[in-house]
């Protein structure tokens, strides 16, 4: 009770001061939440610490943005258009969907993304807030509080910012850029142990382009079924792949392995606007039963995501021509070959072939570019002296190299290399 009192008393005291026998309220201090205070994602938290203004004589090209619109030169097919404006004029689809998306969008989710191997249920869907929402479901349902993930390095920033977020201990598996960005499989295993609750794995790969091997992701799986640990698979570029690969759903190659895939229109489609992706629960053993209702139960924690969209869905998933797809990979794929063919020619400098999605790595040999100290610095120094504007790898977890974006107008990709080429000559020239 005397406890009580006196941390009542305290209260008091905190909340006014006397002044001449009268009160005075204490002013507002308003803080935010541990939580908040977590989350930073390390492309902005860079990005915005550079304060380097572009070359005022050139015209800024930008390299940095993993969106396939931004230029107005990849739209989206008119069927697609067409079924987002029924959906609209309708009037079907202006009030709440349930949590975990209408039934009929999760059908034609499952219908579209069933393989031999891993066939789907509407039940086993769950329409999110684009891919990104998908995976902060995912980690909510997963790990608690001090638990830890296992995610590539380099890798997406986003599983850094949502598992710091959460409290999480977020941990790093190596690629090998001499392998095309394979698992470094040995140091994977090394990261793991009785508090890990996830592998995550990204293919095909932002920041890498890479596309893994069927033998290759038979392996990843290999150390998840050791360890019984499920995986937590990033299959947002899933089927961007160029000539000659395969793209593997990760989920068709085990039977025992629990995964748990995230995907979206957003990229594929070309509409990331539009905020559609979902969870797909491959779990043929029922590992996962309580972890499916948990994602149900988060899932209620945005009401469902974008009714539009998913009104329009089937139609976008079923009336969407496979040419238009491999148009728009064409398109990519000569931009990753016009780019290979540019920097590999360029004097301290090593790109990683891609094989997929819309990026490339590309390697700084700062012993080559002398004058140059770090992927920053790089980045930093190209902006001001040509205008083009790449991300450092750290912003990856990856330093030393710097990301590239495949899907501006081949025109701007050329003009970019060879600005990037001029730069390390003249850095090369003083060095």
């Amino acid at each position: 009770m005397d406890s009580q009192k006196s941390n009542s008393n305290n209260n008091s005291e905190d909340r006014m001061e006397l002044c001449n026998g009268h009160s005075r309220k204490r002013k507002w201090v308003v803080q935010s939440s541990d939580m908040a205070k977590r989350t930073v994602n390390p492309i902005r938290r860079i990005v915005d610490n550079m304060k380097i203004e572009p070359n005022p004589n050139l015209s800024t090209i930008s390299l940095s943005i993993g969106d396939p619109t931004i230029f107005g030169n990849l739209l989206p097919h008119p069927n697609i258009l067409k079924a987002i404006e029924e959906s609209l004029r309708s009037h079907k689809n202006n009030g709440y969907a349930p949590a975990v998306g209408q039934t009929q969008a999760r059908k034609a989710i499952a219908e579209y993304m069933s393989v031999p191997g891993a066939p789907l249920t509407e039940k086993d869907i769950i329409i999110t807030s684009a891919c990104s929402g998908a995976i902060e479901i995912c980690l909510s349902a997963l790990a608690n509080a001090g638990d830890n993930i296992v995610c590539p390095r380099p890798g997406f920033s986003l599983y850094q910012t949502i598992g710091v977020s959460n409290a999480l201990d977020v941990r790093f598996y190596n690629l090998l850029p001499e392998k095309e960005w394979e698992v470094d499989l040995n140091n994977l295993e090394s990261q793991i142990d009785e508090k890990t609750k996830c592998i995550l794995v990204t293919n095909p790969s932002n920041p890498c382009g890479s596309v893994y091997s069927r033998k290759h992701l038979i392996d990843i799986l290999e150390v998840a079924e050791r360890h019984k640990i499920p995986i937590l698979a990033d299959e947002i570029y899933a089927y961007s792949v160029f000539s000659g690969e395969t793209f593997y759903p990760l989920a068709s190659l085990t039977t025992t392995v629990p995964i748990l895939s995230c995907c979206a229109i957003s990229k594929r489609f070309l509409v990331p606007g539009w905020r559609l992706g979902w969870i797909q629960i491959h779990d043929r053993n029922d590992v996962l039963a309580e972890v499916r209702k948990g994602l149900y139960d988060l899932a209620t924690r945005i009401l469902g995501a974008n009714s539009v969209t998913q009104g329009a869905l089937p139609k976008i998933l079923s009336e969407t021509p496979k040419e238009w797809f491999d148009e728009n990979l064409r398109y990519i794929e000569d931009n990753a070959k016009l780019a290979m063919d540019r920097l590999s020619k360029v004097n301290g400098l090593e790109p990683i072939q891609p094989r997929g999605a819309m990026y490339m790595m590309v390697g700084i040999d700062t012993e080559v570019l002398g004058t140059i100290e770090s992927d920053i610095h790089f980045t930093e120094q190209l902006l001001a002296n040509k205008s083009v504007f790449c991300l450092p790898g750290t912003c990856f977890k990856y330093p030393n190299f710097f990301r590239i974006v495949l899907t501006v107008p081949p025109h701007m990709i050329q003009e970019a290399c060879s600005r990037i080429k001029e730069f390390c000559e003249e850095v090369i020239a003083i060095s």
